[in-house]
């Protein structure tokens, strides 16, 4: 037995929980906390059955997430509110663009008919000292 083989489980444990593994690919599972350690799989399962205990202790109280994982999960759910809110904005752009748009139609068609109407007085009276001919 190596002197120092639980101070290896003990810092491998602390750099998987807190997403900063050296060895391994990160997940928490006992056997990528043996590749962390340097150890045998068995050396967990067997020899220090109390570390093990603590990891998994330990993984369940992090909801068997890594520290940066769920620093990532807390930013995606603040960047989905984020989204959520910018497609409501957009949406209540829109339909105020969809009323202005039928107004300004609206507005045209008036003005059109307004200047048919004009047009025809002045066809029909001839030009005044108050109406510019246009």
């Amino acid at each position: 037995m190596r002197k120092d083989e639980r101070a290896e489980i003990e810092a491998a444990m602390n750099r998987l929980l807190d997403g900063l593994p050296l060895r391994s690919d990160g997940k928490l599972t006992v056997v990528c906390l043996a590749i962390e350690a340097g150890v045998k799989r068995h050396v967990l399962t067997h020899k220090h059955t109390d570390l093990r205990d603590r990891f998994y202790a330990r993984v369940k109280a992090h909801n068997g997430l890594a520290a940066n994982q769920t620093a990532l999960h807390e930013q995606n759910a603040e960047l989905g509110r984020r989204l959520d809110n910018m497609r409501t904005e957009r949406d209540e752009y829109k339909r105020a663009a969809d009323a202005l748009a039928r107004a300004l139609n609206v507005l045209t068609v008036e003005s059109d008919a307004l200047r048919r109407q004009v047009s025809r007085l002045r066809e029909r009276n001839g030009p005044t000292p108050l109406m510019p001919v246009s």
